[in-house]
């Protein structure tokens, strides 16, 4: 009896299923109706920022979908838009045709699409009176648009340069605004994309739909996604960048290397130094990925030496990848490879001198600038070319009679460089050293002025040092003083050099701390010793190398004057510092002044990163 009830039931349940085909459960009805458009429309591809209408969820009943996809007269206008090759063809439709809101909707989309396509000309489309009857139709029915298409009709308006003030437009743009929480994140992150682009931040919407992203974070899945937020949208709302970051750490072995190349940009760009985030990405990168290309190289090699971070088995793999390029690459691109390496102060033998022998096999095509470029990276790793003296040959010959075509900072830079290196003529130290030109940049306050003017302290000491020949003009007393104002934070490694030596002196009239020079360096601590060894008062004692001598007797017979220079680089060792090229003219010029120059550096070594 129980087993004949349970049957009676069964039956009469499956009865109810038969009769009533609209409460089919809906995951059965969503896929019969996937793949009834599948059959029914093309696959024609839309441009970047149009998605298909059809390729997720928008919103509506699985009925709707289904009913409007049953009708043969709705299948057919579907792929008369999608195989439209002409504005005519698709504005012809609503003469033909009674549309729909959502069918007038993907019109206008696939019109925007040709637009972009084939370079047309928007104000005739927009004129057009059939468009505004396109427009007029999908305003009076806009709630009944599906998400997807709303999304792309927004963005094709935009495109097609519709006046935002229009009632039509803010219609769209209220409607978008009202369904931003139905918005898929997928849907959400291409308006972002696309408002960030075309609006900037100070759009209204692209705040409410950043709003939402952020909200909404917990959503977001897939390496693409992720790429495409921090490298597009991630600069507009740091919250979100900071989970997006999160989230790649997250997803850092999946990434390929064109990712990896648009991760760091976005980073660099933003001035974001996620060290947890660049040593993982680094890590995949050596592990996985055998062969970079040269965009991905140079973008990586740029973006770590913007933000300062330093892993050194990548920046072999990357010296070491670039090498077989250097022949094929262009001026502007060896100029930034170089200039990245010595920003992170990296010193890699075989690709510095493929690109010396670059500048050599192509110096009638490297413009002056590059050129300068060049030198400018030899000199800051204070790199010798192996065959110097061809090399400096067409650099002299390159630069004659270029050096007024130059910017003042520019030309500074390039003497500073050529002294660096010992190559500095007299032409070159007479051009920045004569009145007009140090005159000119005196007026200039800016962080880059005072630089310059630093710089041509050193060169001053360089031609007065080391250019036994030269006899002038040479920078006047006021300048020099000038540029001795500067001050600098006392650092650990500076006081507690002073501590120490406190203690050997004795007394403080033994020894001077943060000595300022004419020079243009700064002296950490001085001191000064008899024959043997003992220290001595300085003062009484005449000091050429101060701004203002404290006396004026001579150096007793074996007294020498020590000065103390302390080394601190971030992730520098140091036993590089002989490749830092302003380290090496530093010492260079004070030993030439008389002192015994004793390196002081802390033990502790930097981690890399």
């Amino acid at each position: 009896m129980a087993a004949r009830l349970v049957r009676k039931c069964c039956w009469r349940h499956f009865g109810a299923f038969v009769s009533a085909p609209s409460a089919a459960p809906a995951p059965l009805l969503m896929s019969a109706g996937k793949m009834a458009m599948a059959r029914a429309l093309p696959q024609a591809p839309f441009a970047a920022f149009h998605a298909s209408p059809f390729s997720r969820a928008d919103g509506f009943s699985v009925k709707e979908r289904l009913e409007d996809n049953r009708s043969p007269e709705h299948r057919v206008i579907s792929e008369l838009i999608e195989t439209a090759t002409s504005p005519q063809e698709l504005l012809q439709l609503n003469e033909l045709h009674s549309l729909n809101s959502n069918q007038a909707s993907l019109v206008i989309i696939q019109l925007s699409r040709l637009a972009a396509e084939k370079n047309l000309e928007t104000d005739s489309i927009l004129q057009d009176e059939r468009f505004q009857q396109l427009v007029v139709l999908t305003d009076s029915q806009i709630s009944q648009v599906w998400n997807n298409t709303l999304v792309n009709l927004l963005k094709s308006l935009y495109s097609l340069g519709m006046d935002s003030s229009r009632k039509e437009m803010q219609s769209v743009e209220h409607e978008v605004l009202w369904r931003l929480r139905r918005l898929s994140f997928r849907q959400l992150t291409s308006l972002a994309e696309f408002l960030a682009l075309k609006q900037g931040k100070d759009s209204k919407l692209l705040s409410e739909v950043m709003k939402k992203l952020e909200l909404r974070w917990t959503e977001l899945e897939g390496t693409k996604t992720v790429v495409i937020l921090m490298s597009r949208i991630g600069h507009i709302s740091p919250a979100l960048m900071d989970r997006l970051e999160d989230k790649a750490l997250e997803l850092a072995e999946q990434f390929n290397p064109d990712d990896i190349r648009k991760i760091t940009l976005a980073l660099a760009y933003q001035n974001r130094r996620s060290v947890p985030l660049l040593r993982a990405l680094s890590y995949h990168l050596i592990q996985k990925h055998s062969e970079l290309s040269l965009n991905v190289l140079m973008d990586l090699i740029f973006a770590f030496g913007k933000l300062n971070f330093h892993q050194p088995q990548v920046f072999q793999k990357i010296a070491t990848d670039l090498h077989p390029h250097v022949s094929t690459m262009t001026p502007l691109e060896v100029t930034r490879c170089i200039r990245s390496f010595a920003l992170l102060k990296w010193l890699n033998l075989p690709l510095f001198e493929a690109i010396a022998q670059y500048a050599l096999d192509n110096a009638k095509e490297l413009s002056v600038p590059h050129l300068c470029g060049i030198i400018l990276s030899f000199a800051r790793l204070n790199f010798q070319p192996s065959g110097s003296e061809d090399f400096f040959s067409m650099v002299h010959e390159k630069l004659q009679g270029q050096l007024d075509g130059l910017d003042a900072h520019v030309l500074v830079d390039l003497v500073w460089s050529l002294c660096v290196l010992q190559q500095a003529g007299a032409a070159y130290l007479q051009k920045v050293l004569a009145p007009p030109f140090h005159t000119q940049l005196r007026g200039d306050q800016s962080p880059k002025g005072h630089n310059s003017q630093l710089k041509l302290i050193h060169i001053n000491t360089a031609a007065r040092l080391e250019s036994p020949d030269y006899r002038g003009p040479f920078l006047p007393a006021e300048v020099l003083s000038a540029a001795g104002q500067a001050g600098e934070k006392v650092t650990v490694l500076q006081s507690g050099l002073e501590e120490a030596l406190a203690a050997v002196l004795g007394s403080r009239d033994n020894g001077r701390f943060d000595v300022r020079t004419v020079y243009g360096w700064r002296i950490d601590a001085e001191m000064l010793v008899n024959g043997e060894n003992k220290p001595l008062p300085l003062k009484g004692f005449a000091a050429p190398h101060l701004l203002r001598s404290e006396g004026t007797k001579a150096l007793p017979p074996g007294a020498r004057r020590v000065a103390f220079l302390k080394w601190e680089f971030p992730n520098f060792s140091n036993r590089s510092k002989d490749l830092l090229g302003r380290c090496v003219m530093a010492r260079r010029h004070i030993q030439a002044a008389g002192f015994l120059v004793i390196d002081v550096s802390s033990r502790r070594e930097e981690s890399p990163g």
